[in-house]
């Protein structure tokens, strides 16, 4: 049987965005997850961890890392956790609080990332990056920029 080629009928401009968003959101993450996943058995939430690290000159905070990411902090320390079995990250208690666990890459870690986020660049090359010009990339740096500034509560 022949798909239907279903619509979302008539929207107002604001809701065809937000669901354009949310498209673009969940058909983005799921090429690079899946490329991720094919290439280096890593899945987009262990990434998305790597790549926190990776932007850091010391290690983090594991509650950090929950904050930053889209994880809950008990899926941020099964990550880690993954992570550390593999020899990604490994894990160190904070100076100043012995209870309080810090976590950063392991070289090993920064070579995965770096070759995992090639893949990432690779997974996204035609669906994302050579459709859309400079300007469009300043349009959504700015578009992101003023959702991020909503009032928290």
């Amino acid at each position: 049987m022949p798909r239907a080629d279903i619509t979302l009928g008539e929207l107002a401009d604001r809701d065809h965005a937000f669901y354009g968003l949310v498209w673009a959101g969940t058909t983005l993450t799921a090429a690079v997850d899946r490329a991720l996943v094919q290439a280096h058995d890593l899945p987009l939430s262990w990434f998305e961890v790597m790549l926190w690290l990776h932007g850091q000159g010391e290690p983090v905070a594991a509650s950090d890392l929950g904050a930053k990411t889209l994880l809950s902090r008990s899926q941020v320390s099964r990550v880690v956790d993954s992570l550390q079995s593999r020899g990604l990250v490994e894990r160190s208690t904070a100076p100043a609080d012995a209870r309080s666990v810090r976590v950063a890459l392991t070289a090993a870690g920064r070579d995965t990332f770096a070759a995992a986020d090639a893949t990432r660049r690779e997974a996204l090359a035609a669906v994302f990056n050579d459709l859309l010009d400079d300007d469009d990339i300043t349009a959504l740096e700015a578009v992101w920029e003023k959702l991020k500034r909503r009032p928290t509560g």
